[in-house]
């Protein structure tokens, strides 16, 4: 455990300070949800525009989908993101239903511990990186 000043997020997980692979940073996270949110409410109006929890739901599934099999929600992707297991590499199927269900939840979502990974993250064994 790295407890000296120079220590950066991610330091504790192997990964590096900057570049491919390190921590993602807020910016990029917020705009990355912004596009995932601005889709699910475009697909939640069109096919659900009278179910009040459409978009969680419709949020939870993209996240589902997606994760396992290009790496990220297309919001990741196009934020120039993707999202791995702590170990590195593929997140499998259970960690994105796990860490979806805790995201709609929205509250894991916003605490964040010292290598800047929302407790959703922590929970599922995942990380999101720089791609």
């Amino acid at each position: 455990m790295s407890t000296s000043a120079d220590a950066y997020p991610g330091q504790d997980l192997g990964l590096p300070k900057e570049g491919r692979g390190s921590i993602a940073h807020l910016p990029r996270r917020i705009l990355g949800l912004a596009i995932d949110w601005a889709a699910t409410l475009i697909i939640s109006n069109a096919f659900f525009p009278d179910e009040q929890l459409a978009p969680l739901v419709v949020l939870a599934v993209l996240h589902i989908i997606f994760i396992p099999t290009i790496g990220g929600s297309p919001g990741h992707r196009i934020a120039g993101l993707r999202l791995q297991s702590v170990a590195g590499g593929w997140t499998g199927i259970w960690r994105p239903i796990v860490r979806a269900v805790l995201l709609v939840l929205v509250i894991p979502a916003v605490i964040w511990n010292k290598d800047n990974r929302g407790l959703h993250d922590v929970v599922a064994g995942t990380v999101l990186v720089r791609a």
